[in-house]
This record gives C-alpha cells, sequence and structure tokens, in this order.
C-alpha cells in the first residue's frame, strides 16, 4: 500500500459550474437517453400485440423481455471497464448506433425467435447507454449538484416513458405495431450529431488497455444459464430434475471460476475489491430489489391492462400513467432537496419503504378492481423506483475511487438489471404456470362460454388449443370475463414474489453509511490525485492516480470531504494511525 505523507496539498472544494457550462454538454447525453427510453418504451404497450400476431405463447413473451435484460446485465459491466480505459464519448455514440440499428431490424421480426435474437442485440448497446451515461455525469457534474438537474433528467424520462407507450398504442392501432421499431431513427441520428458536437470531456490519462475477455465469457456463462433456467423450469422440464441440476451446477461453476480469473486479472471486469466498500456492496443488495420491481412493474402492468382489464395498446399506454407520474415526481423533487440540504439516506429509505407497499398492494389487484386504487398502488410503486434508482448509483460514485468510477457505476447499474431480469423471469414463470392451472380450474366455465357462442365458439377454442398469447379485447364476452379474471390472479400473484426483495433493500438502505456528499466532480478529484504525485510513494509498475486512490481507506470519505493539518502542527503530534 502507498503512502501518503502528511504534507499532502488539501483538496479544494469547486465551485458549481455555471449552467451555460453544463447544459451544451448534457444536451447530447439527454437526448442519447431519450432515444434508448423511447425505442424500448414505445414497443410495451403493443407487445401483446406483437407476441399474438406472431403466434408466440407466454414463454416467448417473456423471454422478448428478458433477452433484452440479460444482454443489457452482461454487457453493463463491460461498457463500464471499456469507460475507465477509452474514450467514453466515442463509446456512447458506439452504443447509441449498435441500439438503433438492433431495433430498426427487430421491425423486420418474422417470428419470435427473431425477434428475441435482435432484442437481445438491442440490449448489447441499452448496456453501454445505462452505464457510459452515468459515468459521463461523473465527469461533468459533481454528486451535490447533480440534483439541479435532475429537472432535465426528469423531463426526458416523462416525454419517452408516458409519450412512447401512448405512441406506441397509437401507432399500433393506426400503421401496425412494426413501425414502433423505426421511430427512434431520426432521433438517433440528430443524438449522434449534438454529440459530436456538444459533449467535450477532460482528457483523461492515458492507460494500456487490457481487457477481460475471460471473464466476460464466463460472466456471460452463468447469466445466461441461471436465467434460462429460471424461464424454463416448471414448464419444459421440472424443478428437481436432470437438466436443473445441469443449469444450475453450470452456473455454480462458472460463477466460481470468474471470482477466480477477477482475482488474478491484472484489469477485472468487476473488480471484486468493490465489495470492500460497504456502501458498494449494500447499495447492490438495494438495486436488485429496484430492478425487480422497475422491470417487472413496466412488463406486466401492460399485460394485466390489456389481458385482465380488455384495454387496447393505446389505453395501456395512458392507464400506466399514474406510475409514470410517481417516478417522474419523486425523481425531481428528491434531486431538488438533495442538492439543496446535502442529505440523500432519508430520501432512499421512504423510497424503499413506498417500493414495498407499491408491490404489495398490485399483488392484491383483480380484474374488477376500482381503478382509482390500482393507479394509487401504481404511484406508490413508480415513487418508490424514483426515489431509489438514481440515488443509488449517485451514492456509490460519491466515495468510490476516481479511477474506479466506470466499473463502480456500471456495477450497481448491472445488478440492477440482472435483479430486473430475473424477476421478470421469475414473474414470467409463475405467471404462466398460474395461468395454466387457473385455466384447468375454469376448463368447465370456459366450455359452457363457447357453446354458448355457437359458430363463433369454434374460432374461440382453436385459438385456445393453440397455445398463443390471446387477443382479449376481441374475444367474446362471455369468454372475455373468464380470461380477464384468470389474468389478473396470476399477474397479481407475480408482483407477491417482489415483495420480499423490496423488504431486503429497505434494510440495505438503513445500513447504508450517510457520507456527506462531494462538490467535485471526477475529473477534479482526478486532478487532486494528480496533485499528490510529490507526496505519494508510487510503488513500481503502478500509476499515481492508483497509488493515490489506494492510500484511501476503501470506504473513505470524498476527497474534498478530507481535511489535513499543516506540516508543523502534525510534527508537533504523535504519529496515529
Amino acid at each position: 500500500m502507498s503512502a501518503v505523507s502528511s504534507t499532502a496539498p488539501v483538496a479544494v472544494e469547486s465551485a458549481p459550474r455555471p449552467a451555460r457550462e453544463v447544459l451544451p454538454a448534457l444536451s447530447g447525453l439527454l437526448l442519447g437517453m431519450f432515444v434508448s427510453m423511447l425505442a424500448s418504451t414505445v414497443v410495451s404497450t403493443s407487445l401483446p400485440v406483437i407476441i399474438h400476431d406472431l403466434e408466440g405463447n407466454q414463454a416467448a413473451f417473456t423471454w422478448v423481455v428478458t433477452s433484452t435484460l440479460l444482454t443489457t446485465a452482461i454487457s453493463t459491466p463491460i461498457w463500464g471497464k471499456l469507460a475507465d480505459l477509452f474514450n467514453r464519448k466515442l463509446l456512447i455514440q458506439l452504443a447509441i448506433a449498435i441500439f438503433v440499428l438492433a431495433t430498426a431490424a427487430a421491425g423486420f421480426s418474422q417470428s419470435p425467435e427473431m425477434l428475441i435474437a435482435f432484442r437481445a442485440v438491442q440490449g448489447i448497446g441499452a448496456g453501454g447507454l445505462a452505464a457510459l451515461s452515468q459515468v459521463i455525469m461523473a465527469d461533468i457534474i459533481s454528486p451535490r449538484e447533480r440534483g439541479r438537474y435532475m429537472g432535465l433528467f426528469g423531463a426526458v424520462m416523462a416525454v419517452a416513458t408516458i409519450g412512447g407507450p401512448l405512441l406506441g398504442g397509437v401507432i399500433t392501432d393506426s400503421l401496425g405495431w412494426r413501425w414502433n421499431f423505426f421511430v427512434a431513427l431520426p432521433f438517433a441520428v440528430l443524438a449522434l450529431v449534438i454529440l459530436q458536437r456538444t459533449l467535450h470531456l477532460p482528457a483523461r490519462p492515458k492507460q494500456k488497455a487490457r481487457i477481460d475477455y475471460l471473464g466476460i465469457v464466463l460472466l456471460s456463462v452463468a447469466v445466461s444459464l441461471l436465467l434460462i433456467w429460471v424461464t424454463l423450469a416448471g414448464d419444459s422440464f421440472d424443478w428437481w430434475s436432470t437438466e436443473t441440476a445441469l443449469m444450475v451446477g453450470g452456473a455454480l461453476l462458472a460463477t466460481a471460476l470468474f471470482i477466480v480469473v477477477e482475482l488474478r486479472s491484472d484489469e477485472p471486469l468487476i473488480p471484486l475489491s468493490l465489495f470492500r466498500n460497504r456502501t458498494f456492496t449494500l447499495a447492490v443488495i438495494a438495486s436488485i430489489a429496484t430492478g425487480i420491481a422497475m422491470f417487472g412493474a413496466s412488463v406486466f402492468l401492460s399485460q394485466y391492462m390489456q389481458l385482465a382489464r380488455g384495454a387496447t395498446p393505446t389505453e395501456a399506454g395512458i392507464m400506466t400513467i399514474p406510475m409514470i407520474a410517481g417516478l417522474l415526481l419523486a425523481s425531481i423533487g428528491v434531486g431538488a432537496m438533495i442538492t439543496r440540504f446535502g442529505r440523500w439516506k432519508a430520501f432512499l429509505v421512504v423510497g424503499s419503504v413506498l417500493l414495498i407497499a407499491g408491490s404489495y398492494l398490485l399483488s392484491t389487484i383483480h380484474y374488477d378492481t376500482n381503478f382509482a386504487l390500482v393507479s394509487l398502488y401504481m404511484f406508490l410503486l413508480g415513487a418508490g423506483v424514483g426515489m431509489t434508482m438514481q440515488n443509488l448509483v449517485l451514492v456509490v460514485q460519491n466515495t468510490s475511487k476516481p479511477t474506479e468510477i466506470g466499473v463502480a457505476s456500471s456495477g450497481v447499474t448491472f445488478f440492477r438489471s440482472l435483479g430486473g431480469t430475473i424477476g421478470v423471469s421469475v414473474m414470467g414463470a409463475a405467471l404462466a404456470a398460474s395461468v395454466t392451472d387457473l385455466m384447468a380450474g375454469a376448463k368447465d366455465d370456459l366450455t359452457a362460454a363457447i357453446m354458448s357462442l355457437g359458430d363463433k365458439g369454434a374460432a374461440v377454442a382453436e385459438q385456445l388449443q393453440s397455445g398463443v398469447l390471446p387477443q382479449v379485447s376481441t374475444m367474446p364476452e362471455a369468454v372475455r370475463v373468464i380470461f380477464e379474471d384468470i389474468y389478473a390472479q396470476g399477474i397479481s400473484h407475480s408482483f407477491l414474489i417482489a415483495v420480499p426483495f423490496a423488504i431486503l433493500s429497505l434494510i440495505a438502505i438503513v445500513f447504508l453509511p450517510n457520507k456527506p456528499l462531494t462538490k467535485m466532480t471526477t475529473s477534479e478529484r482526478i486532478s487532486a490525485s494528480e496533485a499528490d504525485l510529490a507526496t505519494v510513494s508510487v510503488p513500481e509498475g503502478m500509476d499515481v492516480l492508483t497509488a493515490t486512490a489506494d492510500a484511501e481507506s476503501t470506504d473513505a470519505a470524498p476527497a474534498d470531504a478530507q481535511r489535513v493539518e499543516p506540516t508543523d502542527a502534525a510534527a508537533e503530534r504523535p504519529a496515529r494511525r
């Protein structure tokens, strides 16, 4: 470990950067985020229609979502590591290009399998945008000042998350669902141009790039096997079976090998030393529950509106506005208060409580539950996600070494995406199992309802026997009521899965160290570290930034919060450890 003398220069707090300097740099970043969110949300309300038209079943519906989340989770730490090694501006432009081209290609899908494959490629770009946007924000805005700009991010989120489903529903009902995949193309071209012209990041010290390819492969294998097992177990094979033993055993073996490789690698994909930082470890645990709530709600609430309440895609987009409103208001309001007061922990605790309440209350809904109550439950869940999602990344960036901002930020995002992916897979498997059981229990009622339809009953019976996800809004009233009740029960039971994870999130947040937020950007912290060159003993083969960062305690307060006694005063005191 490097030794830092008591004459180390004092880190000086920087004044907040004026908006005229920050806003041009943020404009391209905001548009890039808008493109990625729009391309995702515009499809959400039309997925039941898409799967029906492509003759897919509930498993296909789940995998269309899971494939994107899977590759997003796997690629996020890879992009984060690349951000610490290469040009971040070029990387985010590449991520936008991959995301949008894959999205456009998905519009030509002729089968569920083809759609799933393109959505998987889409997730690679989404992982880059998720990781790099957080890293670049830390480059140009300090944690303490970031709240004042949350209004802009909130506006982008509002337009994309509220406007996307509405636009997707209108396009599906008027032009056809394929056009949903093409709508983001002009915005993507504009985002790339603006990023090139406005995003000017501070120069960073050059480092030799060493990519942990073996770690990438092992991580991909471990996560993929786990998710495939969660999705297929109980349907394609029994939970206790040879297939389960092979998949779970393979995932555990790949995880063990990944840990060994990371401990030996010069440039690990996810430095395991990050877990010595209590803030990082607890934030990771809390992020898993946030991911389950966020992704699970976005997927299954849309299904609930269409399959349990008989809504059209356009109506489903309108009906999910309360959740987005909760997310937007909580994100903007909490961000502003964190900047004003410099305190964050109370907001995170309240947010985790709202996650528990929203998840539990949504597990009680039925097909005929008063929509005012459903709206309240969605609002509570959205507010919980808005209070916790971005702020967990914020507190991790606040205590991480400046040389590890990329991997630390992407690490939290990775586990949030992983939690969401596993959550959607488990909730989808639970939904499919519940629907199968409930359909068997309602067999007599369904048969009677179909018989009462006369000639029309034959077409309905043929659709049910095909296993294709039904389009409930087009069904005759007698059959539609039975299906709405079945899917409402199945979806509400799925939300119950998120409750224990939300409780775990609250426990983790309660124990998060309450560190004050730094007023220095990542670039300024790196500059302060470089200023310590004369007082840091740098071991041979180690760069000065790493040596300086290693001199700090693992979970130390940010550099600008540290104060060093003058040399003369320090000399009069006994040395303290």
